[in-house]
């Protein structure tokens, strides 16, 4: 805790996170308990600037929570209408027929959405029950009370110079103090990964695992626009180089989804996620639908991939952490948000039953007990061992063993028991000397973009006099470590050029950080070899803002 003196407010509960699981626990405490003093803070400028998603929602979450959704406006305005796999080689494809698919990846019912939107519609729902929503508040602290318990939080903390010291402008912020603590910052938060460690919270859990997921909305031929069709694909570009795939998710107005999702535990660090993004556009069926078309936006962000065994232990003294800050997406359906929602309503109730029994600061172990055996737990139970089976033993085998293991759990049983994923992502970098060197082409500016002409459609600003917000560990790791046993990784594993090594004439190479490029995707904080790259909350309202995301 800092030594800086603040003014602070009291609350029943504190959240940290305009999410789906931030926003759904805000709304079910309201409408729980009418007088239960609630306040959300959000780091982005607005609640959605910092949301991107694929997304095809599946309504279950909504559905619990808002059982009227329809009538009163959720953005839900397109529900998918076909399904479509294919493996990809580089000339073609193969259509891979829905019948031998489990019955859970089945998009009937669901909905192609931005959840950008349906954040700001669920905001406008929280405030008309009484919910505070504070925007641009960044929370850089946590507040811990005498017993060692999380009692709070402190936002909105500004002005301070680059090198940390307090400048002309400086504000404190406030101390915002709550009977309990809802971390809803999504995948790898700096709070949340602050509590996992100090709590020892993965403890007897596999770790996490992680994806890169990279997204464009393009706006295309209106004669080639098929509105509720959603297209998933496997293969090329990244064949046997790293686990992935893509996703092409046609919306209203003539607009597509254009994703790609790289697995975080690839082997060779000459590996560039972006490129091969770029690259997987120029395959003849994704150009022949994106020719005469114009993209108008581009985002990135860490997808947590663990799933059920690499769940964390959700609740510490006074604290639970929800959504992604767990980890709760289905892999092989690619969806989360309906799990963060469920997980939100679930530690609203545990929290409202605590509060009406006069307790605070303890832990909420009915939320995890909820998220474990209810809805939550059966969802990702069923899909444990598809992650690890790709991880393991390559993607043409995991779709038989792990189309297998999916129909056997819907059935009740495994025939492999739960597998553990075993590294990290970044542990599974391996030395420069065992891979060659990837040759991408250079992108065309019409289909694919170099990555600083991309980040501009992220719309991310960051006050350049403030403290950088990516920090190192130690400051020569980079040079005298990474970039001579791994060929410097992080000039290509993040998505928006932060990460230079700079060779002036005459001069040692430099570690540069050019922390106004990032677009929150904490992807260094995972994937760095060393470890050496901490990724902590820049001053509120900095970042991406995306539109329609």
């Amino acid at each position: 805790m800092s030594e800086t003196e603040r003014e602070a407010m009291e609350y029943d509960v504190v959240i940290v996170g305009a999410g789906p699981a931030g926003l759904s626990a805000a709304i079910r405490l309201k409408q729980l308990d009418a007088d239960c003093n609630v306040v959300v803070l959000e780091k982005g400028s607005e609640v959605g600037a910092h949301i991107l998603s694929g997304a095809v929602l599946d309504p279950v979450g909504l559905d619990t929570l808002i059982p009227d959704w329809k009538a009163k406006g959720a953005p839900l305005n397109v529900p998918v209408v076909e399904d479509n796999f294919y493996m990809l080689g580089e000339a073609g494809q193969v259509r891979i027929p829905n019948f031998p698919m489990p019955p859970l990846m089945n998009n009937h019912g669901n909905y192609i959405v931005s959840m950008g939107n349906v954040c700001r519609w669920m905001a406008e729902q929280a405030e008309e029950l009484g919910v505070e929503i504070f925007p641009g508040m960044s929370c850089s602290e946590l507040v811990f009370d005498e017993s060692g318990g999380i009692k709070g939080v402190v936002a909105g903390e500004f002005g301070k110079n680059p090198d940390g010291s307090k400048g002309d402008s400086y504000e404190p912020g406030m101390e915002l103090h709550g009977k309990y603590v809802f971390l809803s910052e999504g995948v790898r938060g700096s709070l949340s990964k602050q509590v996992i460690a100090k709590y020892n919270l993965s403890d007897g859990h596999e770790p996490q695992k992680y994806g890169l997921g990279m997204k464009e909305i393009w706006e295309i031929d209106p004669a080639k626009h098929r509105e509720g069709s959603v297209t998933h694909t496997m293969g090329w570009p990244l064949n046997a180089n790293a686990g992935g795939g893509s996703f092409i998710y046609h919306l209203e107005n003539n607009q597509v989804y254009v994703g790609f999702v790289v697995h975080l535990n690839y082997k060779n660090p000459y590996l560039f996620p972006y490129m091969e993004f770029q690259r997987f556009k120029h395959h003849p069926m994704v150009a022949d639908l994106l020719e005469g078309g114009k993209r108008v936006a581009y985002g990135a962000r860490a997808i947590s991939e663990g799933g059920y065994q690499s769940m964390p232990k959700m609740v510490a003294p006074g604290v639970a952490l929800l959504g992604c800050s767990v980890g709760m997406v289905n892999v092989p359906r690619i969806k989360g948000n309906h799990n963060a929602m469920l997980s939100g309503i679930a530690a609203a109730e545990a929290a409202i039953a605590a509060i009406a029994e006069g307790r605070s600061g303890d832990e909420l172990t009915v939320y995890e007990t909820e998220v474990r055996s209810g809805k939550i737990g059966a969802d990702l139970k069923k899909v444990r061992n598809v992650k690890p089976l790709w991880s393991k033993y390559g993607l043409t085998a995991s779709l038989v063993m792990g189309g297998l293991d999916m129909w056997t759990n819907t059935l009740g049983f495994s025939l492999f028991g739960t597998i553990g994923h075993g590294k990290s992502d970044a542990e599974a970098t391996e030395e420069a000397a065992k891979h060659t060197v990837i040759d991408y082409p250079k992108p065309d500016g019409k289909l694919s973009f170099d990555r600083l002409t991309n980040v501009a459609f992220s719309f991310t600003n960051h006050e350049e006099s403030q403290p950088a917000h990516l920090t190192l560990k130690d400051a020569d790791v980079p040079v005298k470590s990474n970039l001579p046993t791994y060929a410097g990784p992080s000039a290509r594993y993040c998505p928006a050029g932060v990460y230079e090594f700079v060779q002036e004439e005459g001069k040692d190479t430099r570690f540069v950080i050019n922390f106004q490029n990032c677009v929150h995707c904490k992807t260094c904080d995972i994937k760095d070899p060393a470890q050496n790259i901490v990724w902590t909350t820049p001053q509120g309202g900095d970042g991406p803002n995306y539109p329609n995301m």
